[in-house]
């Protein structure tokens, strides 16, 4: 079973377009011919099972690689065109890694040393051949198709082993819940060395839908004009996009947007504040709240848009085909409104963690990948993320959910985000500092004012001991918050 020949369509004419854009359009004619050139010649070159470094921004490069990697039946590892060198490194010993595919304009910032690098001339040069699609490749199910490494509680990122069967599976699940067609047409501005952004890719390519990609979220004008050139139907992003849309952007939610169906948010908890703020603004547009994780391909629930009335906060259910369960220490599952671990099957969890056998045990157990994510269930069955647990702030041995402050002071007009850390403190053990982002024109949002809107909203041991001000909100690559729980 071989996911690429799932994704990749079959009945397609010359002029049908997968990416949109001034820059590179490219049909799915030409996806399909160039993915089946470059797979056949690495497996003549190279054979199966090889580990690929892909290391580049979104483009037709990474997709026509990324596919063509799979297909042929070695291991693609997309990564963070900024990685560190020490993780580089790390990486590629650890995978034995001797070919990578990196565009031209990276060579020089490429600091490790690979013994072949295959550009865009090169791809170029092979694609030229035109081998014909019906070369399969086939092989089993649970034949790893990619690892994606992860950053965590370690020095070194983990490897999240990722297989055809996974890829199929949660593919199937995320077009069945959010009804996509060939008439959807994507805007994308998560990278591609993101289980999320991959998810966009995957799904898009197999109902025959189109994409749009946007390397420059920061640059609010350039997705504004995105949504509204190409009519796009849908827009994925993680917590920090929509704040930045709703409460940074002057225009975003004044402007119509008479085609967005749907966004679709996941990447970690949005607080209800701006879900509300954007229902407000968009009423016509659906808001998806999902849940996952890269160790389950991407998605594990999703709260359905009608429901969010009635369940705001919720990350919802399992998605089809995947069994959620909250449970205590023994496994047990809890009574509503009790506190206890994420758990989830499905055919979409990973194989395991690359050359971690102690963390794979960890982490998979009984054939149930165990989140670390904390939550509780309502009465109905609906679940509400509370931390991870490494987050948990215990103050004076009371035990503080980050999210519960974040909630409140976010929702203080003229807040752009919030982020709770813990700080050692001689007496509590651990105290509490808020850092906040505030819009720019707001001069009366003060340290005095926080506190007292805190005060009115959480018991005294809740509120911020310390509070700080900073320029901008801190994300990483993928637009995901950069955790800093316990800072000492």
């Amino acid at each position: 079973m071989n996911c690429i020949d799932y994704l990749l369509p079959n009945d397609i004419n010359n002029g049908e377009i997968f990416v949109l854009g001034k820059r590179e359009p490219l049909s799915f004619y030409e996806l399909r011919s160039q993915v089946a050139s470059l797979a056949v010649y690495l497996n003549q070159e190279y054979g199966t099972g090889n580990k690929f470094i892909l290391l580049s921004p979104n483009s037709n490069y990474f997709i026509i690689c990324y596919l063509a990697i799979m297909k042929s039946g070695n291991v693609v590892i997309p990564l963070n065109p900024s990685i560190e060198k020490d993780s580089l490194q790390y990486i590629k010993d650890q995978a034995e890694v001797s070919l990578a595919f990196i565009p031209h304009i990276l060579h020089k910032q490429t600091l490790v040393t690979f013994e072949n690098i295959w550009d865009e001339y090169k791809i170029n040069d092979i694609v030229q051949e035109r081998i014909e699609y019906e070369n399969h490749i086939n092989f089993e199910p649970n034949t790893l198709a990619q690892i994606i490494y992860t950053s965590g509680s370690t020095a070194m990122p983990k490897g999240v082993m990722i297989s055809h069967k996974n890829i199929i599976a949660n593919t199937t699940s995320i077009i069945e819940y959010l009804k996509l067609t060939d008439k959807d047409i994507m805007e994308c501005v998560l990278p591609f060395f993101y289980c999320y952004g991959l998810s966009l890719l995957h799904t898009h390519l197999k109902v025959k839908g189109k994409i749009v990609l946007n390397n420059n979220f920061m640059f609010l004008g350039s997705v504004i004009n995105d949504l509204q050139k190409y009519k796009c139907t849908g827009f994925a992003g993680v917590p920090s996009h929509f704040q930045i849309l709703l409460r940074v952007s002057d225009s975003f939610k004044n402007e119509d947007f008479p085609n967005l169906r749907y966004v679709t948010q996941a990447g970690g908890k949005l607080h209800t504040a701006f879900i509300a703020e954007f229902r407000q603004a968009k009423p016509d547009t659906k808001f998806i709240v999902m849940y996952g994780q890269t160790e389950a391909t991407a998605r594990l629930s999703y709260l359905p848009p009608e429901k969010l009335n009635d369940k705001l906060g919720s990350i919802g259910k399992g998605i089809p085909g995947v069994e959620l369960k909250v449970v205590d220490s023994n496994g047990e599952i809890i009574k509503p409104n009790e506190i206890g671990e994420i758990i989830a099957k499905g055919d979409n969890i990973m194989l395991g963690y690359f050359k971690d056998e102690k963390s794979t045990k960890e982490t998979l157990k009984d054939g149930w990948l165990y989140t670390g994510d904390l939550a509780k269930v309502d009465e109905d069955g609906f679940i509400y993320h509370a931390a991870r647990r490494k987050e948990i702030i215990k103050v004076g041995g009371k035990r503080v959910s980050p999210k519960e402050i974040e909630e409140v002071i976010v929702s203080i007009p003229g807040v752009v985000d919030c982020t709770i850390e813990a700080v050692s403190d001689e007496v509590l053990g651990e105290a509490i500092k808020a850092i906040i982002v505030k819009n720019e024109t707001n001069e009366e949002l003060t340290v005095d004012k926080i506190k007292s809107s805190c005060s009115a909203r959480l018991s005294t041991y809740k509120i911020p001991k310390f509070i700080e001000f900073a320029s901008k909100v801190n994300v990483n690559a993928a637009g995901k918050k950069v955790a800093k729980s316990h800072n000492y």
